[in-house]
């Protein structure tokens, strides 16, 4: 399999053998961990095509996929993820079943329902300490109050919220 990272908010999966690869277009363009998630969706909707293609005598030879994403305006998170599959062989009776099927791959499952993270430390007495809250969430409010948010050093923060 061969990645290549097409843009800073998009990467192409291509069928190739040998060990994996990772290219980029130019030598300052680094494997971001948002291309490392776009790999792994990308990765797992080959790996289901890929099966329900050997299951109808399909080749996948000329399967492309490419994944792209678009971030929340003014925040360092995705808002958006498309997966474009490029399949030349593959016959347009067959489109709306290959479809179908990429949609079954465990990681776009996983990604398009709300999931909890927790971040532990291992070896210590770590405080307890919330997640930092929902931008989204806290926009559109007129009103200002002033809180406290805790920080990774377990100490308040006093900040102002809009």
């Amino acid at each position: 399999m061969k990645i290549t990272l097409t843009g800073e908010e998009s990467l192409r999966l291509e069928p190739m053998s040998g060990p994996l690869t990772i290219e980029a277009q130019s030598h300052d363009q680094s494997y971001s961990p948002f291309h490392m998630l776009g790999s792994s969706l990308g990765m797992c909707t080959f790996s289901v095509l890929q099966s329900w293609a050997a299951n109808k005598n399909l080749a996948v030879d000329d399967l492309r996929i490419d994944v792209s994403w678009i971030f929340v305006e003014a925040q360092h998170r995705i808002a958006s993820i498309n997966i474009k599959l490029d399949w030349p062989s593959l016959s347009a009776e067959l489109w709306p079943r290959a479809i179908r099927a990429a949609h079954l791959c465990g990681v776009h499952q996983t990604l398009a329902r709300p999931f909890a993270i927790s971040v532990t430390a291992v070896g210590a007495e770590s405080p307890s300490i919330e997640a930092p809250l929902d931008l989204e969430s806290t926009r559109g409010t007129s009103r200002s109050t002033t809180t406290a948010v805790p920080q990774a050093d377990g100490q308040p923060k006093a900040t102002s919220a809009p």
